[in-house]
């Protein structure tokens, strides 16, 4: 699992690696059961503190996106699928709102739009 982190973004740093841990899971990337990196170790490959890794795993774990086992590690938890396909959801609202806000910025109309959608959609 590759994590980018950026002391010039916006989000605090926690965010910005949990925004990409859940990210990597709702594109399974990683699936139910596959194991996240021990807080230590993962603290030490971004060279962050160790809190900061808690807090992600916590507000993950209560969000439903992983499980922690006392001695064992912390694991990928798919049992809410639900919440997962709404994140889903929720992700591509997101990047559509941009790419809408864009469009208008640029005077395309909502017919175009869809049009450039249809086309890019059926590629795939």
């Amino acid at each position: 699992m590759k994590i980018l982190i950026s002391n010039t973004s916006e989000n605090p740093l926690y965010q910005q690696i949990k925004d990409q841990i859940k990210d990597a899971i709702l594109k399974e990337e990683l699936v139910e059961g596959d194991p996240l990196p021990s807080i230590r170790a993962f603290a030490n490959d971004l060279s962050v503190s160790v809190l900061t890794i808690r807090r992600v795993y916590e507000e993950l774990e209560k969000e439903g996106f992983v499980t922690s086992q006392v001695g064992k590690g912390t694991f990928v938890s798919t049992s809410n699928i639900e919440l997962l396909r709404d994140s889903k959801r929720r992700l591509v609202e997101q990047k559509m709102q941009d790419m809408i806000q864009t469009a208008k910025t640029m005077g395309i109309t909502k017919d175009e739009l869809n049009a450039m959608m249809d086309i890019l959609y059926e590629e795939d």
